[in-house]
Parts: C-alpha cells; structure tokens; sequence
C-alpha cells in the first residue's frame, strides 16, 4: 500500500482512470465520491484546514506519473463545498477550507470538550483551547482559528458560552455556562 508521509493511500490512488474525470454519470459519481472520502480523510488525519487545489499533495501521484486537472480539483472540492463539508475562503477557488467536521459537530466537541474537563463555569483563551494542554490528544488541538470561532459563536448564540475581547487576538477569552 502507498503512503503519503504516514498516510495510507486507498487503491485506487494507484488507477490512472480516477486521475481522470470520469464521463460515464455512474462511474463519475463513484469517482467523487472516492475522492472526497479520500480527502477528508487525509485532512481530518494530517489536521489539514486549508487546501490550495494547485499544491494539495493528494492530487498528484508519481509513482503513476498522474495528476488531477484543474477542472476535477475544482469538481472534487465544490462537491464537498455543496453538501457543507468545505467553503471556498475566495472568488478565484485558489483556497478552500475543509470542514472534516461540520461546525455544529465542532461546537458539539467543544461542549463534550468543556463537560469532561469539568470547565463548566471556567474561562479559557481561545488560544488555549487551540493548543492549551487539556486540548492534547483531541480533534481540538490544533484546530483552526477560524473553525474554532465559528463553533464557539454557534455555541455562544445556543448561550452555552459567553467571547469576549481582549487587547488583541491571542487573549480573546470564552467564559462556559454549560
């Protein structure tokens, strides 16, 4: 099996044809669906937040000497856009942010995160909920900035929390009223 740093590629990274896009309706379908498995996965393992289709390792093989076209980048990632597993950060599609999980499910860990830490009625920086040492060995640590806001402001509306400012971006704070 073919890795990619410590990542183990699925079989048909090594078939020409999935390089291609697919002109068959079914077989493009399950082309695409390969695919976006393929890189949530490999985001969701290697903590990848940002894909630039042009540079995103798994969209080139060597080994087979294939690579993606623009066009079936773009189609890959505007799938995962469509069903709310990514969002474009530009017009131009040069950078999409992956959502491995969506932000209702991100709030859902924070809140998990909070109840087994036993932080209800605490406060953190959010800095430290992104790299904190009670964050270690979670789908937390190391997320990124931009996910981890847009998952604490959908729990601050749900008034499980409460963000305030600090004098800069590294001490925002989140007080927990779980």
């Amino acid at each position: 099996m073919q890795k990619l740093g410590e990542f183990k590629l699925p079989n048909f990274f090594n078939y020409p044809p999935y390089f291609t896009l697919q002109p068959v309706k079914d077989t493009r379908e399950k082309q695409i669906q390969l695919w976006k498995e393929l890189i949530l996965d490999y985001c969701k393992t290697q903590k990848v937040f940002i894909v630039e289709p042009e540079g995103f390792p798994l969209f080139t093989n060597s080994g087979i000497e294939r690579s993606l076209s623009h066009e079936a980048r773009e189609v890959f990632l505007s799938t995962l856009v469509s069903e709310g597993r990514a969002e474009w950060m530009d017009k131009g599609h040069r950078k999409c942010l992956i959502l491995w999980h969506r932000i209702q499910e991100w709030a859902d860990l924070i809140f998990r995160f909070v109840k087994d830490n036993g932080l209800e009625d605490s406060v953190m920086t959010v800095e430290e909920i992104r790299s904190g040492t009670e964050s270690r060995g979670t789908d937390l640590h190391g997320i990124d900035r931009t996910v981890l806001m847009r998952a604490l402001k959908l729990l601050e509306h749900k008034g499980k929390l409460a963000i305030f400012k600090g004098t800069s971006a590294d001490d925002e704070g989140v007080k927990f009223s779980i």
